[in-house]
């Protein structure tokens, strides 16, 4: 009999804990996509992109979610061997906007990354 109950009681540990972790992915994942969709909107509205520079805007985010969700899932891959790919298709993705933003959009465009990475690496620190 108590065999029975430590089994029940260790079972539901358990699934508390893996339905806790299962309910933190959910919500970071909720988190990183409204953080996508908020630098988005932010993008569009701070270079004052014309329609056509949206379309195209969201044809490459489009376009680079599909690679970045691949390169991710590719449990072939190191971390760093990730991180290295993920850098070079950031660079990529840059070039591939950069076509199409005029010369006053791309100094924005940087400045609007760098402050982004500059509140990161706050955020890190603190």
């Amino acid at each position: 009999m108590k065999r029975i109950v430590l089994f029940v009681l260790m079972t539901a540990i358990i699934g508390t804990a893996a339905q806790a972790q299962t309910d933190n992915a959910t919500k970071d994942h909720k988190e990183v996509k409204k953080d996508h969709n908020e630098w988005d909107k932010k993008v569009k509205d701070e270079l004052k992109l014309t329609d056509e520079q949206v379309a195209k805007y969201d044809a490459l985010n489009t376009e680079y979610k599909g690679k970045f969700d691949g390169l991710m899932q590719d449990a072939t891959l190191t971390k760093d061997v990730q991180k290295e790919r993920k850098m070079a298709l950031k660079k990529e993705k840059e070039a591939k906007l950069f076509e199409f933003l005029t010369p006053e959009q791309q100094t924005r465009y940087r400045e609007l990354v760098d402050k982004k990475m500059k509140e990161a690496q706050n955020k890190q620190g603190s």
